[in-house]
């Protein structure tokens, strides 16, 4: 996901993969020669590197956070730049401060609560130019390192900061040079928004209260219209004096305790900062003051700040030893790990320690005994493959997310979620994708109230006088005509496809409500997305609400009118909307004239020339053909081969991907991380099994990266991946054992996965193409397989 301010709009430079063949080898088209097995050598595990997709457009941060933890405290570098999304770049030179709320990964900019600013000498209010850091707080930097849970750095002013958090408490630790020092508190720190814009704050209040704590609130009008925070920050050392801030950089009379307004700030003011180190302790609650400050009650009971970063780093290695890898490279086993921690940093908790949170209804509410809420649910793109992750390796969790999503699905007037962000619908991208990780679990297994959510998904399906949002729009429209007409609603193409998947998944939710017409007429109309596959040219296609198609097509273009903010396709173009389809993948085979023309169709997709309108947006990268790896909505195409009896396609496609789209580096991920599902992809792959279709709860194989895997798939059960002797010059398959049986089928369903046992990839140099080949061993798609 990447929608992005039409002012920040960056000038794009296509990463374009030059080679055009799969790989060399695929052509080989001998049987397959496995390599003799050699012994493994046990690796030492490899700890994660928080710098991978902190550069190029990866958006990620590197600062301190727990798993799926409310604070993110991290340090930002800029809010001007759609690269600075998160608040922070590793091109950056200079850092203006550390807030303790963060977004990873996302295509849009919001959250930086509660900015501290630690300085020496005169106070600067503002943060100054980026290309001349003395003219504000901003400050030059060096020796920085990030670990999971823990961040440190040293500033050019001489302050040594240092970073660490439990789940709904920042903490910090400074240790100032000799002499005087100050913390600025800046509640007026945020991503900025066009020019003419109502003001992004309002409602916001700075506090000085009796024991000494600063506590404060401000509400925030930019990505997530009108969300709330709180704060209570305590220091360990009492400041000589607190002076704050109103409007306009208006100083408050002396002894003044509170200040309201909309761009507010405190300055914390030490004679002698030096003189010891000072602690910082910050809680945040999206629902009062009371809150914030019962979180930082009940989680900073002392100021031990070495304590809670082992804390932390103790957090952190429970949720990174659920998968350990051998064999492969010290930077491929980096990348898993990095990938890995990726992949829970999202959703959030929202949740205070008391079970409140803010509802999607604007009430607040409170979550059951042992329950939790969350926010920041990139669901367009996570339902692919970060939340069948967390499904297989920590089912506790899915269980926790699941009936959070069935709560606030019951509670938001738009339904079905699609992109919440701190209690606000944001309505961002296309669909109500909600419904596709509810489904999934279902049938995995996952036990939850599913029939509670119903009466709202029904809702969001079949009443098309219920409110909308962006992600909605064209309802009606698609249940009347089949499909979404482009010369009515923007994106109509893509929206078509994704709304035939919604449909998919919520009828097997109707089915567990009993809602058996219901689910009947949801299945009949997840088969709409054939209305804008023009089958006779083999692409998705742009329709008119008098059925005729758009006469002068061409598939690199995004649609039929070429402003930038109408388009046929959502972050995509023809080629890549043709293979959106995840659910009914041997019905589009059909359409398209069957297997050979729909393998030669994709065998064009990755070798077809490179090339994108002036007008697409940045988020179409990572290209091999026209294959974007750098988003979405294809992301699933490589695995689409085994469909029509060629998996050794896939497994040559996937590795190549493995080692091309993700790196140990800063520029380590190829486009946008989007709360981990980039990553999840990638740790997927690299295992060998990808879920296609979620909701199908099977998985493809694909080419395992290492040679070696162990898993924690719940309750005390491992899965082991074998594929002795693998390296760079075998990414095929020749045979799968599944606990020392033979498997001929080119798929496994997760059922079996999630009793753990042992799964054995033999690896070879060329491919095995009889393997996966005949009908009865291809995957089953929409509860079918071909045989």
């Amino acid at each position: 996901m990447g929608r992005f301010h039409p002012r920040r709009r960056r000038t794009r430079v296509a990463q374009v993969t030059t080679r055009r063949q799969l790989l060399s080898s695929a052509a080989a088209g001998v049987a397959a020669a496995a390599l003799p097995v050699r012994a493994h050598t046990p690796f030492p595990p490899a700890g994660p590197n928080l710098f991978i997709g902190t550069g190029g457009t990866g958006h990620t941060y590197p600062g301190a956070t727990l798993p799926f933890g409310m604070v993110q405290l991290s340090p930002d570098t800029g809010v001007e730049r759609w690269e600075t999304c998160s608040g922070y770049h590793r091109g950056d030179t200079s850092i203006l401060g550390f807030s303790h709320t963060h977004l990873s990964g996302t295509g849009i900019g919001d959250l930086l609560d509660v900015l501290v600013v630690p300085g020496t000498g005169a106070v600067r209010l503002q943060p100054g130019a980026a290309d001349q850091p003395g003219s504000g707080y901003r400050q030059r930097f060096a020796d920085e390192h990030a670990e999971p849970g823990y961040y440190r750095v040293a500033l050019e002013n001489g302050v040594k900061a240092e970073l660490t958090v439990t789940e709904r408490t920042g903490w910090h630790r400074y240790r100032f040079p000799r002499g005087a020092g100050h913390l600025l508190i800046d509640l007026s720190h945020l991503v900025p928004d066009r020019p003419g814009a109502r003001p992004l704050i309002d409602e916001a209040m700075l506090a000085i209260e009796a024991d000494g704590a600063l506590t404060g609130t401000r509400r925030v009008f930019r990505w997530a219209k009108g969300r709330r925070i709180f704060f209570a920050l305590q220091l360990s050392r009492r400041p000589d004096r607190i002076t704050l801030i109103g409007d306009g950089d208006g100083e408050q009379p002396r002894g003044a305790t509170q200040v309201t307004g909309k761009r507010l700030k405190a300055v914390l003011h030490y004679d002698d900062a030096g003189a010891a180190p000072v602690l910082v302790r910050c809680g945040i609650s999206a629902v009062d003051a009371a809150g914030a400050r019962a979180n930082l009650a009940a989680e900073a009971r002392h100021w031990d700040f070495d304590r809670t970063r082992r804390e932390a780093a103790e957090r952190w290695s429970a949720a990174l030893g659920t998968v350990q890898v051998e064999g492969g490279t010290a930077d491929q086993r980096t990348i898993l790990s990095s990938a890995l921690y990726h992949s829970q940093l999202a959703p959030t908790l929202f949740s205070d320690v008391d079970g409140r949170y803010a509802g999607m209804d604007g009430k607040v509410h409170r979550v059951p005994a042992g329950g939790a809420a969350f926010s920041t649910y990139s669901l367009w793109d996570t339902y692919r493959a970060l939340h069948p992750l967390l499904t297989l390796i920590a089912p506790e969790r899915t269980k926790q997310l699941v009936d959070d999503l069935i709560r606030q699905t019951a509670q938001s007037p738009f339904g079905p979620l699609v992109w919440p962000l701190q209690g606000k619908e944001t309505g961002t991208m296309i669909g109500w994708h909600g419904v596709v990780p509810l489904a999934e679990a279902h049938a995995k297994g996952i036990e939850a109230d599913y029939a509670a959510a119903w009466p709202a998904i029904r809702k969001r399906s079949f009443d098309f006088t219920a409110p909308d949002k962006e992600n909605s729009r064209g309802r009606d429209l698609y249940d009347r005509l089949g499909f979404v007409p482009a010369d009515k609603v923007n994106e109509s193409v893509s929206r078509t496809q994704e709304y035939a998947y919604d449909d998919w998944a919520s009828a097997r939710l109707a089915g567990v409500a009993g809602a058996k017409g219901d689910a009947e007429r949801l299945l009949k109309r997840s088969d709409n997305w054939r209305n804008v596959i023009d089958g006779r040219i083999g692409f998705a296609r742009p329709r008119f609400a008098d059925g005729s198609w758009w006469k002068d097509y061409d598939p690199i273009q995004l649609g039929h009118m070429p402003e930038p903010d109408w388009r046929d396709y959502t972050e995509a173009n023809g080629w890549q909307a043709t293979f959106l389809n995840q659910h009914d993948i041997y019905g589009q085979i059909a359409h398209l004239g069957g297997d050979a023309k729909f393998e030669a169709k994709l065998d064009a997709l990755f070798t077809a020339p490179s090339t994108l309108p002036a007008n697409a947006p940045p988020d179409i990268s990572g290209l091999v053909g026209q294959y974007a790896h750098g988003n979405e909505p294809d992301q699933h195409a490589p695995y689409l081969y085994a469909y029509v009896g060629a998996p050794w396609k896939t497994q040559a496609m996937v590795r190549r991907l493995c080692v091309e789209m993700y790196k140990n580096d800063p520029d380590g991920i190829i486009g946008n991380d989007d709360c981990g599902q980039m990553s999840a992809w990638f740790v997927f792959s690299a295992l060998g099994f990808y879920p296609v279709d979620p909701v199908e709860a099977a998985y493809v194989f694909g080419s395992p990266l290492f040679a070696r895997a162990e898993l924690r798939v719940g309750a005390g059960r491992r899965l082991v991946i074998e594929a002795p002797g693998n390296g760079p010059e075998t990414p095929y398959v020749a045979a799968v054992r599944w606990n020392g049986r033979p498997w001929t089928r080119s798929w496994i369903p997760h059922a079996e996965l999630a009793k753990g046992g042992t799964l054995r990839f033999t690896m070879a140099r060329t491919p095995n193409r009889a393997f996966g080949r005949a009908a009865a061993d291809r995957p089953p798609s929409f509860g079918r397989t071909p045989a």
